[in-house]
């Protein structure tokens, strides 16, 4: 079959509603059902976690608070996505120093492992990565962070001139440094570059400012909690427009799982301060934090999805929301949640539990800022209990300046759903079952060729569509690209590049959910007309996962683009660039490989899933690694650059000569030699 298939010039007449023909993989239509909730995470476990000295004191001491039955406490399934060394500090000086207070040290430890399958010493690194010194560790102002990307836009293209690389660089790429994130799984926070930095978060909790040349840390910032938004570094917006920046200020801000906003000294490493912006147990920040005009827009999700899987647990009082913060100080400027009313027990399982609505209707992307019209875009998730409301999987504009809600366009009604429903006979779930197919990505914003505005969003069904900003989301166009389903569809981003709209589908062959589906997965990079949703081309994923366990070969991962190339993390661990005009695959790199990393130690990636690749200054930044529902582990951050050659001035003769040359910086102590790549 052929791989590509690029539009001819005569189309069918447009439709309203398209389907783009593909060619696909066979694959059973059927999905498997979940039978414990521990199946979500990748790890390979050496041994039953009840069996754990840490089993009998969580049981005897912590269950009685953290299953449930005390309203202000995480459920156990939220403790379980922390650190061992996060949980050990908040028992022993933390919020919960009162609690462990009636434990031993040797008790504190060993809950601390049992909790997260994973003992205290899995953080640290077995090799110290270098420390800068001398050039490397300074920054530089001349590259001052620009507004592009998540935290500020989402149409996630960078032009050439902040790229620094030309679509002919592209195969020429090659690995020149590796970070270790010691004892990980994941490595889901998407990294910045600005002032010759590589900013970049962990699962641990760990913010990296690294030299964007080398890989020696300038300095690091150990949060509590898991980072894994995008690193958002401030910029000052002139009247040249949103993307015409200057700088001066050196603040960076991200958010962590515990749903707590941090603003961090970009040059030193020094925290300023700190917000939790929900009181929800189970809330927490997936979408990036979006900057704009000195004010932080925060959506909130909520892991309450999972917890609802515990048939025992009253499901569900979580509601999503955004939430803007003065930059300066961290202030709360207004909070709008995506539903109004606030949840009411409206039922009782069958087991006794009390389930409440509405509920649900996370913000799982960053939101999206239209000065012109004073309004911000997000996207809804689904529901969490029935019955299902108005606000799922739903576009909402906010306006910037209270957080009123000036519109909302439901997409798809009647989607409630939560974990349970991928288990057999669990009463925690809806009664609508799902689809559960959030509007997950972050929306774009476009004007078109007439002059026309149009909000692009791409959806878990596997749609995507255009809406009008001015009639209240009216539809515009819709297509269908991929099959869709809870692990299907559009995820985390899509790019565009001028008015060609760059879709990826993820599309697992099982999405462990149960279900049947009426077509087989369509997993591949689509290329669509932004003015009409017609296809430009196809480009199906190819699957080399040749039975390898928890691969798939479709795109999950936000997708980037540059001039006349798009690069996808695919699930089966590939890196791949894109021809944007034609989807051919010019380059590809399998991040599964074990690599040595700047401190010396080896490490590899895994599937690619949430941020996507960075690009600035000639170099191409991203994490691989994602080791939960169902994809492959990994823990490293990976930095590609194309070789390339200086002009060199000979100091006595004056006669400019081209060479190559190797950068030397002291780092750490030691004199060590790195290709220059300038």
């Amino acid at each position: 079959m052929t791989r590509i298939s690029v539009a001819a010039g005569a189309l069918l007449s447009f439709l309203v509603v398209q389907a783009l023909p593909a060619a696909v993989p066979s694959a059973p239509a059927g999905s498997s059902a979940l039978k414990d909730v521990s199946e979500l995470d990748s790890r390979a476990h050496t041994s039953d976690p009840e069996k754990l000295p840490g089993a009998h004191v969580y049981h005897g001491v912590c269950a009685n608070c953290h299953e449930g039955q005390v309203p202000k406490a995480p459920h156990k399934m939220f403790l379980q996505m922390m650190s061992a060394d996060s949980i050990l500090a908040a028992l022993t000086d933390g919020i919960m120093k009162e609690q462990g207070a009636g434990l031993t040290p040797h008790d504190r430890r060993q809950v601390a492992e049992y909790l997260t399958g994973a003992p205290l010493d899995a953080n640290k690194p077995r090799l110290s990565p270098p420390r800068c010194t001398g050039e490397a560790s300074r920054f530089d102002e001349a590259q001052a962070p620009v507004a592009l990307g998540w935290g500020h836009e989402n149409a996630r293209f960078t032009p050439e001139k902040v790229a620094g690389l030309k679509r002919a660089d592209v195969p020429r790429l090659e690995l020149k440094w590796a970070l270790e994130f010691p004892g990980a799984i994941r490595a889901r926070s998407q990294p910045a570059i600005a002032y010759g930095a590589v900013y970049v978060g962990s699962q641990d909790g760990t913010v990296y400012a690294l030299d964007l040349h080398t890989g020696c840390v300038r300095w690091s910032y150990r949060n509590s909690a898991e980072v894994r938004t995008a690193i958002v570094l401030e910029t000052r917006q002139t009247s040249g427009g949103t993307n015409s920046t200057v700088t001066g200020i050196s603040r960076l801000f991200f958010g962590d799982m515990n749903a707590r906003v941090h603003a961090v000294d970009a040059k030193q490493g020094k925290a300023l301060w700190s917000v939790k912006v929900d009181d929800h147990p189970n809330a927490t920040i997936t979408g990036t934090p979006t900057f704009h005009d000195g004010v932080l827009y925060v959506p909130v999700s909520s892991l309450e999805v999972t917890t609802a899987a515990d048939a025992k647990y009253e499901c569900c009082k979580f509601r999503g929301a955004v939430v803007a913060l003065n930059a300066d100080t961290g202030t709360v400027r207004w909070k709008a949640h995506t539903i109004t009313e606030e949840p009411k027990p409206v039922r009782t399982t069958s087991l006794g539990t009390r389930i409440f609505a509405p509920s649900g209707a996370p913000v799982w992307n960053s939101p999206t800022i239209d000065a012109k019209r004073g309004v911000l875009y997000v996207g809804s998730g689904e529901n969490y209990s029935s019955p299902a409301n108005d606000r799922s999987d739903a576009l909402l504009a906010f306006r910037l300046r209270d957080g009123k809600l000036v519109w909302s366009r439901q997409l798809l009604a009647g989607d409630a759903w939560n974990v349970a429903c991928m288990m057999q006979n669990n009463p925690n779930c809806p009664d609508e079952n799902g689809p559960d197919v959030d509007l997950a990505s972050g929306t774009i914003l476009d004007t078109l060729p007439s002059g026309k505005e149009v909000l692009l969003a791409g959806q878990k069904n596997g749609f995507v569509y255009a809406v009008d900003p001015d009639a209240g989301g009216n539809v515009v166009w819709k297509t269908r690209v991929g099959r869709g389903g809870i692990q299907g569809g559009i995820h985390f981003g899509m790019a565009l590049e001028g008015h060609r709209l760059f879709a990826p589908i993820s599309d697992l062959k099982d999405g462990h959910d149960g279900r049947s589906y009426d077509s087989p997965p369509r997993p591949g990079l689509y290329a669509l007309d932004a003015a009409t949703g017609k296809p430009i081309w196809s480009a199906p994923a190819e699957d080399d996962c040749k039975g390898r366990r928890f691969c798939d070969p479709g795109i999950s991962a936000a997708v980037t683009a540059i001039p006349g190339v798009v690069l996808a993390g695919h699930m089966d661990g590939v890196l791949r660039a894109y021809d944007s005009e034609t989807g051919r695959v010019i380059w590809k790199y399998d991040s599964t490989r074990e690599v040595r990393t700047v401190s010396g130690a080896t490490a590899h990636g895994g599937s690619f899933g949430g941020p996507g690749p960075v690009v600035r200054d000639g170099y191409i930044v991203v994490n691989s690694g994602y080791g939960l529902y169902f994809h492959m582990p990994g823990n490293v951050l990976l930095v590609f650059a194309p070789p390339q050659r200086i002009a060199f001035q000979d100091t006595q003769s004056k006669n400019c000569r081209s060479m190559s040359f190797a950068r030397h910086a002291r780092i750490g102590g030691t004199s060590r030699s790195w290709k220059a790549v300038f």
